[in-house]
């Protein structure tokens, strides 16, 4: 893991409960890994007790399973959630598409371009870690673009459980190619404000995951 980053916020274990929340989305904790209590303390610059407080918060919200005197692991992923949340996150995301065609600014586009061009250069390089990065916020961005405070509050909510998974997963370099020339289509439909075409994209996108993520995460993996 990285260099510690000392924690100094009034709230401590809601600061340290968000900073576990994102080691999760990022996929630096995955799915039924181990919580190290001491790393993760050291790391953090703060004691075991706002961290155990913390990992109390996410078992509450199905982020992390509490182990019987052995810690805690982050959640495992059943084939049938995989199913129903890839379901919803597809449905969003077409939602999400659809309005941000209408409300999207040529300075938003212009980024979302810029994030696509660096998502290639990393994926040619196989900086695996820098292409999920940008992979991620260019959905992230498109769904800013939507407007829809609603829409992206259940978006990060439900997505954080396979936001990992869904960037990550192993691939093959056909499944490589399919993803950066959807991304590129992405741009195109974008610029031409087409919301059904892109709408369309984005639930095939997604739905084109399923495989990999099963693969990876599912239950009988």
């Amino acid at each position: 893991m990285e260099a510690s980053l000392s924690i100094s916020r009034r709230y401590l274990h809601d600061e340290v409960a968000e900073r576990l929340r994102d080691l999760i989305r990022s996929g630096e904790l995955e799915p039924k890994s181990r919580v190290n209590e001491l790393e993760l303390a050291e790391r953090f610059g703060i004691s075991r007790t706002p961290l155990r407080e913390a990992i109390k918060i996410l078992a509450t919200e199905g982020l992390l399973e509490l182990l019987p005197n052995r810690g805690a692991r982050v959640a495992s992923i059943t084939n049938q959630e995989i199913d129903e949340m890839i379901e919803v996150v597809a449905g969003l995301e077409a939602t999400a598409a659809d309005l941000a065609c209408k409300r999207i600014t040529d300075a938003e586009i212009a980024v979302i371009e810029g994030l696509h061009q660096r998502m290639v250069a990393a994926w040619k390089q196989k900086d695996h870690s820098g292409y999920f990065t940008l992979n991620r916020q260019i959905h992230e961005a498109i769904m800013t673009a939507s407007r829809n405070a609603t829409l992206q509050g259940i978006y990060e909510n439900l997505s954080g459980r396979i936001q990992r998974t869904r960037y990550s997963a192993h691939k093959t370099p056909e499944q490589w190619r399919r993803a950066v020339t959807e991304h590129e289509q992405m741009i195109k439909l974008l610029r031409a404000h087409d919301s059904d075409r892109l709408a369309k994209l984005m639930r095939d996108h997604i739905y084109g995951k399923k495989e990999v993520i099963l693969a990876a995460y599912g239950e009988n993996t």
